[in-house]
């Protein structure tokens, strides 16, 4: 008999054990306090973006629920009738802070998603570094 319990509480204790390192490996669940998830990011956009030949770039970004845009930007300093106009679809990175505007095969627009702001990103995708970092910035204004 006493062998017997001596085996269930061996037993006992190995399978607390191996429930601990289950509970111990299990991944924490994902963050769900994303920008595509928490915010209000359907709207409209708009600000002067920087223009290496021109004094600015007049820019206005609408997203839309279903994952399309329409870009707008008018080229300050030319004709003011010009507006180039694009259509299309993004997609969230996988982190779910920050959008891709596909303008065409070989052009990718990276945006952050914050609260009431789009901030254009680099070609791949990370801030702008320098002084004229915070002119990249699009404020939503619908």
């Amino acid at each position: 008999m006493y062998k017997i319990i001596l085996f269930l509480v061996f037993l006992f204790l190995i399978r607390c054990s191996s429930s601990e390192r289950l509970v111990s490996s299990v991944e924490s669940p994902p963050d769900m306090h994303t920008s595509q998830i928490s915010l209000d990011w359907t709207g409209t956009y708009q600000g002067v973006l920087p223009c290496a030949d021109c004094p600015g770039i007049e820019t206005t970004i609408t997203l839309f629920d279903n994952n399309t845009f329409i870009l707008q930007m008018k080229y300050l300093g030319e004709d003011p009738n010009k507006v180039f106009e694009q259509m299309g679809r993004f997609k969230w990175n996988s982190k779910g802070s920050a959008i891709q505007l596909h303008l065409d095969p070989k052009t990718t627009n990276h945006y952050k998603v914050g609260e009431n702001y789009l901030q254009q990103l680099d070609i791949e995708g990370n801030i702008i570094q320098g002084g004229l970092s915070e002119h990249y910035i699009l404020e939503k204004i619908l």
